[in-house]
């Protein structure tokens, strides 16, 4: 998808990524620079709730205690 670029500095979300991803009236939109590309990201509404959930099945709980282990042992 490809959009222009207006002489006020604005553009267009084309409505498939709008729809998939949940962008609507008043929504904020963070623009990450890192040199090479420029990356767009939503920010939610409620960012506590938008991340509720991701961190399941990546045993969080034993990967703390293993590394507080490590941790011990090297005398930290």
């Amino acid at each position: 998808m490809q959009t222009s670029v207006t002489k006020r500095g604005q553009t267009v979300i084309p409505a498939a990524i709008r729809k998939r991803y949940h962008i609507a009236d008043g929504d904020q939109l963070v623009w990450l620079d890192d040199g090479q590309a420029i990356t767009v990201v939503p920010v939610p509404r409620d960012p506590v709730q938008a991340l509720r959930g991701r961190g399941k099945g990546e045993h969080l709980v034993e990967r703390l205690l293993q590394e507080r282990r490590k941790e011990r042992e090297r005398g930290g």
